[in-house]
């Protein structure tokens, strides 16, 4: 199975820790040359320091702020410039928690353009590069309530949704370019996003953190939340060669806790 990434350039957005810092991980020790893109530098600088250069690997990164639209269309631009983007990993986090009836429009449209629309402004400049070389891999991070809402997460759960309906439209567009695109769909993984979730329905609940996680915990077959470094090896499988004939999925990485097929 080839699962080698040397000579691949790949971009990873939201690099700096978590999901997307674990993907650029994988991605690097299967030898890609990865750029890094958050807002926090000195978190970037540290995150360069754990990606492998055994195989000469060349690593950089780029400080950005998504929902300054134009100066994201300057930086791709400049990305892109002189070599391809192979592997592209849109990852932003999620909005913020609450239920969909006291969503107000602007959280609607602020949601839609760090996710949906920064996406497709990525995407569409790589792409280029992608048909050129013959091999793509585009890899969104979503959630999964794309296969079924979750509870007081409405501008995410629709803004999910909403993604994942682009990516596929998306993947029927560009297979026959040797490009796939696929979403990872994480469950409840131990981030800082995690944290928040769980802090924020402790205090609704009236309950202790220890009260939810439990709870939580029990809900899922695997009964533990995931490990960054289980979503990124999914995600580093379909950046890789082997995963060339599947496209225009959604895979859950949930320890089995989606009640759909």
């Amino acid at each position: 199975m080839n699962l080698s990434l040397e000579g691949k350039n790949a971009l990873i957005c939201g690099s700096s820790q978590g999901i997307g810092l674990a993907i650029a991980e994988e991605l690097a020790l299967m030898g890609a040359n990865c750029t890094l893109l958050a807002r926090d530098e000195e978190k970037l600088q540290t995150a360069l320091t754990h990606l492998d250069t055994t195989l000469r690997q060349q690593h950089k990164y780029y400080v950005i702020d998504f929902s300054e639209r134009e100066e994201t269309r300057q930086l791709i631009n400049k990305i892109v410039e002189g070599k391809p983007v192979h592997i592209l990993i849109n990852n932003s986090g999620g909005p913020a928690a609450g239920t969909i009836v006291d969503a107000t429009e602007d959280q609607f449209l602020q949601a839609y353009s760090q996710h949906l629309l920064t996406n497709h402004l990525l995407t569409t400049t790589v792409i280029p590069g992608m048909k050129e070389e013959g091999f793509g891999r585009v890899i969104n991070i979503i959630s999964t309530s794309v296969k079924i809402p979750l509870k007081n997460l409405g501008v995410s759960n629709t803004t999910r949704g909403a993604v994942a309906s682009w990516a596929k439209t998306m993947a029927n567009e560009l297979g026959e370019f040797g490009i796939t695109v696929n979403n990872v769909l994480p469950g409840p993984t131990k981030t800082g996003r995690l944290d928040a979730i769980i802090n924020a329905n402790a205090s609704r609940s009236n309950k202790s953190i220890e009260e939810v996680e439990k709870e939580w915990e029990a809900e899922i077959p695997a009964k533990r939340f995931g490990e960054v470094a289980e979503i990124a090896a999914v995600a580093a499988f379909l950046a890789s060669p082997a995963a060339a004939y599947v496209n225009g999925v959604s895979i859950p990485v949930d320890g089995g806790k989606t009640g759909s097929i």
